[in-house]
């Protein structure tokens, strides 16, 4: 079981690398749009972050369950900000923007976001 974490977990860090460089990939064009690597990644952070929820959970581990829903939310929120400007030409910069934000604060709630120690 301890396999399969470490295994989520580095295909969850990947899924956010693609999303994280297919935002930067775009920053200096004008004209920005949604990328395979956001999709990708997108997709994939979410999906591997699930999995590794119940594979923690079901491992009998103790997670921050309030982490895991501001995590989950956030995620969420990327993948359908993504998927509905899919098949757009361009997006807003605000959008683009958006998105790199909500990426970031994602990765920075899973590094700072401490256990609670009792």
């Amino acid at each position: 079981m301890e396999f399969l974490r470490h295994l989520l977990l580095v295909i969850h860090l990947l899924g956010f690398a693609a999303l994280f460089g297919g935002l930067v990939a775009q920053a200096r064009r004008p004209e920005k749009s949604v990328n395979g690597a956001m999709r990708d990644g997108a997709g994939t952070a979410f999906v591997a972050g699930l999995l590794l929820v119940g594979v923690i959970e079901a491992d009998d581990g103790s997670l921050d369950h309030a982490k895991i829903a501001v995590k989950t939310l956030i995620g969420l929120v990327i993948l359908v900000l993504v998927m509905a400007n899919l098949r757009k030409e361009r997006i807003a910069n605000g959008l683009w923007a958006l998105l790199l934000l909500l990426t970031v604060a994602n990765v920075c709630v899973a590094v700072f976001w401490a256990p609670a120690h009792t």
